[in-house]
This record gives C-alpha cells, sequence and structure tokens, in this order.
C-alpha cells in the first residue's frame, strides 16, 4: 500500500530516537473512582469491574464497563457513570432491562461501549445480551443519566456474535450527521465482519451487511470523518481496515493497514492479541494503536505503535510512542487512545492522549508480574510525547476477576477528552478480601496541553521488518 505524509507526520530524522532515555513515571495525582459492583448474585464474581469505553461529548462524558464477571464469559450487568461538568462530579448506575439481575431476559450481558448522536440528541451504550441467543442491544439515553431499556440492533438466533462497537456521525456539515453505526462479528462463521446502521437515534436499525469481500477479523472500531466516510480498522491478518462512503448502504472491501506482530503478555493476564484503538478528529485525521513488538529485539515485549490517515485509505508508517526505551524489558498492552476535539484549544495541532496498562518487568511469572496503569500525550500529532505519569498500580494478578482466558482487566480501556483535559478510564484493584474481590473502574484528570521541553520523539525506525500477525486457534467469545 503506497504510504503518504499526513497530519500526524513523524520525520525521519527521528528514527533513531526510540532509545533516549527518560525519567522513570512519574505518579499522577490520586485516582477518582467511578463506580463500583453492587451485585452479589453467585454465580459470578464480585466486586469487579472489568472493560470500560468512554465517550465525551462538550463537557458530558459517559464511560460503560461490565459489572459481576463470570468466568465463563459476560458479566451481571452493564454500569454507566457520567459527568455533566467536564469531569468535576460523576454520576453513577446501571442500565435497566438487560439481564435477569436488573428486570431483563438475558444471563448475562458483555462488551460494552457507548457514543453520541447529537443530531438526536441521544447517548447510546452498545452491548451484546448473552442467553439462549447473542443478541446485539443498544441502551438510549437522552442526558447520559437515565437509560431506557435496550432495543435490538441485531438477533444472535443461529450465531454467535462478538465485539460489537458504536459510533456516530457528529460532524453537522456531514451528509449523514446523525447516522450511527454498530459493528460487530460473527465467530461462528469465521469472524465475519458485520455492519448495521441507524438514522434515528438509534431507535431503529438496518440489517445487517458484510464488507464487498467478506472480510473476517475481530475489535474493529468504527470511527467517521467530517465528509461522513466510516472508517472500521479492525485486526484480521495484520491491521485492516474497511470504509463506507454513503452512509453505510454499502462497505468496501478490506485493506491492509500494516502487518503487526505481537507479544502476549505474561503472568496469566486476558490480553486478546492485538486489538486496535482507534479515533477520528474532526476535520481529521483518523488515529490508530495497538500493542506491537517490531521494535524489540526478540520480540520480548510490546510497545504501543499507532499509524494515521487524513482519509481512511492511505496510511502513515507505523510509528513507536517512545514511552519507555527500546529494550527496557517493560511490556505495554490494551491501549485506549483519544483526540482533543477541534476547536477546543487554540492549537490547530492534533492533540492525542493514550491511556495503557504495562508490566515494568515483561519477563514475569503470575506470581510475580505487577501490573500498572499509564498515561502520555501529544500535542504536535504524534511527533514527540510526553514522559509517561503512573495512574494506578501495583496490581497482583490474583487481585483481578478471573476468567477462562486469564485475568481480568478488559479486553480494551479508553480514554476520552473533555474539553482541555484528558480521562483515561480503566479498571484498578486492589488486595481481595476473602473471596470478595476489589476491582472498580477509576479514571484520572490529565491536563495535556504541554509538553515540557521539547518531548520524546515517536521513531519509525523497523516500520517494515515485522511479519503478518495471525491468530492462534479460533476467535476469543466474549
Amino acid at each position: 500500500m503506497r504510504r503518504v505524509a499526513v497530519v500526524i507526520a513523524v520525520s525521519a530524522a527521528f528514527a533513531m530516537a526510540g532509545g533516549i532515555l527518560q525519567a522513570a513515571p512519574a505518579l499522577a495525582g490520586p485516582p477518582i473512582q467511578i463506580s463500583s459492583d453492587p451485585y452479589t448474585n453467585p454465580s459470578s464474581q464480585h466486586e469487579t469491574q472489568v472493560e470500560p469505553d468512554s465517550f465525551a461529548f462538550g463537557s458530558t462524558i459517559v464511560a460503560t464497563f461490565q459489572s459481576g464477571r463470570f468466568f465463563d464469559g459476560g458479566a451481571s450487568n452493564i454500569g454507566w457513570a457520567a459527568s455533566t461538568d467536564a469531569g468535576n462530579s460523576w454520576t453513577h448506575g446501571f442500565l435497566p432491562g438487560t439481564t435477569v439481575f436488573a428486570g431483563g431476559p438475558y444471563a448475562r450481558i458483555s462488551d460494552p461501549s457507548v457514543a453520541f448522536d447529537p443530531k438526536h440528541h441521544i447517548w447510546m451504550i452498545s452491548s451484546l445480551g448473552l442467553g439462549s441467543t447473542n443478541d446485539v442491544l443498544v441502551s438510549r439515553s437522552s442526558d447520559g443519566l437515565n437509560w431506557g431499556n435496550p432495543v435490538l440492533v441485531a438477533n444472535g438466533s443461529g450465531h454467535f456474535y462478538d465485539k460489537n462497537w458504536t459510533a456516530c456521525d457528529t460532524a453537522q456539515s456531514s451528509p449523514f450527521f446523525g447516522n450511527c453505526y454498530t459493528e460487530w462479528d460473527d465467530a461462528g462463521q469465521g469472524g465475519l465482519l458485520l455492519m448495521s446502521t441507524s438514522i434515528d437515534g438509534g431507535l431503529t436499525w438496518g440489517p445487517p451487511k458484510h464488507t464487498a469481500n467478506n472480510a473476517t477479523g475481530i475489535g474493529g472500531q468504527p470511527v467517521v470523518l467530517v465528509s461522513g466516510k466510516v472508517v472500521v480498522p479492525y485486526r484480521g491478518g495484520g491491521m485492516n481496515v474497511f470504509s463506507s462512503n454513503d452512509g453505510g448502504a454499502s462497505w468496501s472491501a478490506s485493506s491492509l493497514i500494516a502487518s503487526v506482530s505481537y507479544h502476549a503478555p505474561a503472568g496469566g493476564i486476558r490480553a486478546p492479541g492485538p486489538l486496535p484503538t482507534a479515533e477520528a478528529r474532526t476535520p481529521g485525521p483518523v488515529v490508530v494503536a495497538w500493542p506491537d513488538c517490531r521494535f524489540e529485539s526478540g520480540c520480548t515485549a510490546n510497545d504501543i505503535v499507532f499509524s494515521a490517515s487524513t482519509n481512511g485509505t492511505n496510511w502513515t508508517a507505523v510509528s513507536r510512542i517512545p514511552i519507555d526505551p527500546v529494550g527496557s524489558g517493560v511490556d505495554h498492552f490494551l491501549p485506549g487512545i483519544a483526540l482533543q476535539p477541534a476547536g477546543t484549544t487554540p492549537s490547530t495541532a492534533t492533540h492525542i492522549a493514550l491511556g495503557y496498562y504495562y508490566y515494568p518487568v515483561s519477563n514475569c511469572a503470575p506470581a510475580t508480574c505487577q501490573l500498572d496503569v499509564g498515561f502520555v500525550f501529544s500535542i504536535n500529532g504524534g511527533a514527540t510525547w510526553s514522559a509517561p505519569q503512573q495512574l494506578a498500580g501495583p496490581m497482583q494478578m490474583s487481585w483481578l476477576a478471573n476468567t477462562n482466558q486469564g485475568r481480568m482487566v478488559g479486553d480494551y480501556m479508553s480514554t476520552s477528552y473533555s474539553l482541555n483535559n484528558a480521562f483515561p478510564v480503566y479498571a484498578s484493584a486492589i488486595q481481595p478480601t476473602g473471596s470478595v474481590f476489589h476491582e472498580a473502574m477509576f479514571t484520572n484528570q490529565q491536563p495535556a496541553l504541554r509538553l515540557d521541553g521539547a518531548g520524546i520523539p515517536a521513531s519509525s525506525a523497523g516500520a517494515h521488518r515485522a511479519t503478518g500477525w495471525r491468530s492462534q486457534g479460533s476467535l476469543t467469545a466474549n
């Protein structure tokens, strides 16, 4: 694929700068707890909250997450936490009409994501209702605080639907302003990727549609450009993408963003491969980040890397976010990226914030791994980055919810900008009390407006040296 220099450009002069030494992470201000698990049903693990997503529009931030994790998939319910004053105060609650623990029909629920439709002024939380079928659902709210019973997006009878994600077109100049798009895959059909579109604020959804080449994969995250083009990065044979130029009436064939090389984190943590985290900025660009070991000799640890595009078709060479020096032995994974909306700061440069989990020592065992939460940012489109901050940790593996795929904080985390501050949302835990966990949802208010000094240059060295990544075995379940 032809590569072009876009808004997020990394100079070739930085190619050897990835190993620049930097100070140890600074400990950020105290985390803000925004929710905890109130459920007591003995069939799932309490107190556990995992797998957050978040979205901000203006001064309102809404986060969502699983609450009461089952060992073999899903949770007692989906929780939410919202701030209507740019993160100064928070309200939290749980979706109604979902599982049997919340007056609904489903045995369990999973895979929450959140979006906002400014045309119809509707917040949406997408989820996966688990029972006799795996149904794709959307819960709606006019204020982010009061939620209705879920609306059916797709009936999963006869299918194995997984990894749903919803995004809306928020640009008033777009010809498809107010369209919302939900993506998921059908693991029962080899991970066939599917899309559904709503034009009425999530009240009704169109039939599932696949890409022009019946692409398969997992972890797609739709984002929308100011033109109305929908771009969906996902993990396939590498980091791949497909798109729509007609408001979801049809979907293109998929293409490759970049090959991926991945180090499976140690310690028995659930980290299901290099899933993308993606976001678009109005008027642009699109940025996709993921964990990747291409810059580390012997693939012994992951960095967080990124690629960018102004049109969703042509992508920059993969660049390394210089959180730690090359060869440091620090393993970084489960990233969540955010782009500051244009107009919220006088700067016209793209501001990027990134939350992530990490092991200070990659080569660790379940009894010795120490899990931390980190944060970095860039005010110049990813050319240079701040020194890292430690937001939470260290956590021991035995403090985290246990699943049939490993100890769990989530298959992803999230970061969102509200006005001038970034808010990483993440699961953090302290030592259990007997059989009761203490794993809950937290955030930090992170000013991300200026770098101290010149910042640490990103590196694109070795961008094309990695081989394509292939999943091992079947696609993961919920």
